[in-house]
């Protein structure tokens, strides 16, 4: 059986490790990437009209510091639309594709915060500050590179795959100089950082889940 090495961090690793099972891969889960919640207290939410969310783990950071949840959410992607609903939003709008996408689906008419990373992929709030759309963000959580065991090195050097969801998994995973796994990347932004040879990375048809593992699938064929 194929062996996957799932590198997102916990807790879509498992979610991410029960789809590849079922598509007939063998995961292995070990993630490169640590999320922690920024501390704090109860967050501003003065004069706020809605929220924007580019990812799960900004769900559950925003939700752990304040119960707000009347609030209309714009996600990016229906895995960060369903974490936003888990945790109790009732109107929530989903869009398909990268932040640019999601910029582009928000309509003008208040102010709108996006609670994201400390260091993000890309910059929703300048997005759609040139849309003409008030905004402002807020740090509510950070990545930071996991350490792996020497028995997690050694079953990660022997994957035929290795998925990568974002840039800082890629370099983390770059860093590694494994030969064997060959990277799934989940846009063209993540297969450059995962590898100075272009040919070599696989990158998904959009930058979402089901792409990605579509592509990890017709690989592996």
């Amino acid at each position: 059986m194929i062996t996957v090495w799932v590198t997102r961090s916990q807790p879509g690793a498992e979610a991410t490790a029960e789809r590849i099972r079922a598509l007939g891969f063998a995961p292995f889960v070990a993630p490169l990437l640590e999320v922690r919640f920024e501390p704090g207290g109860p967050i501003d939410l003065d004069g706020v009209a809605a929220l924007a969310f580019t990812s799960g783990n900004g769900v559950r950071a925003f939700g752990s510091r304040t119960p707000e949840r009347r609030l209309t959410v714009f996600a990016v992607g229906q895995g960060t639309a369903e974490a936003a609903r888990d945790a109790g939003f009732a109107s929530v709008i989903a869009s398909e594709g990268d932040v640019l996408a999601l910029a582009r689906s928000i309509p003008s008419g208040g102010l709108v915060l996006h609670a994201g990373a400390a260091e993000p992929a890309a910059d929703l709030v300048l997005a759609l500050e040139r849309r003409g759309v008030s905004a402002r963000g807020i740090v509510v959580y950070r990545t930071v590179v996991a350490l792996l065991t020497r028995s997690e090195l050694e079953r990660a050097a022997n994957a035929e795959f290795v998925l990568l969801h974002s840039a800082k998994a890629a370099r983390a995973f770059r860093g590694m100089a494994l030969d064997r796994p060959r990277p799934v990347c989940l846009s063209a932004a993540v297969a450059q950082a995962s590898s100075s040879d272009a040919a070599r990375p696989i990158v998904a048809r959009a930058p979402n889940e089901d792409a990605l593992l579509a592509a990890l699938t017709d690989a592996a064929k």
